[in-house]
């Protein structure tokens, strides 16, 4: 599985972007998809992520409420929706994925397989 991430950008304090997270080579509707994002100099930390079975998802809590993970199987796209948007959130981004049969929302970015190349979200204060 070749994952493809996009959509990060240039935006000012209060709004939007949407990343995308594409998957090719291998469908990835049995995988857990996880966005994760690392600022210059912190550690890479798991944003958001959704299982196959009934979507389920998991925040953490600093995005809870700002940002919403979806994903679409027929496109094999998983969608990371950032509405209000904080400097704090400024990071390069990147999506994973894992197959589980399980559909089991994996925290740790030890358990995840495939890796988008990163894309940059710059948030302007």
């Amino acid at each position: 599985v070749q994952l493809q991430a996009s959509g990060g950008g240039l935006v000012q304090t209060g709004g939007s972007l949407r990343l995308a997270c594409e998957a090719s080579g291998s469908t990835f509707d049995r995988h857990t998809v996880g966005w994760f994002r690392q600022a210059p100099g912190k550690e890479r930390d798991l944003v958001a992520a959704i299982s196959w079975s009934d979507n389920g998802s998991y925040y953490t809590d600093s995005v809870k409420g700002r940002f919403t993970i979806s994903r679409d199987n027929a496109k094999n796209t998983v969608y990371l929706q950032m509405n209000s948007l904080k400097p704090e959130d400024t990071a390069v981004y990147y999506c994973a994925s894992v197959y589980s049969s399980l559909a089991y929302l994996y925290r740790d970015q030890r358990d995840y397989l495939y890796w988008g190349q990163g894309t940059q979200v710059t948030v302007s204060s």
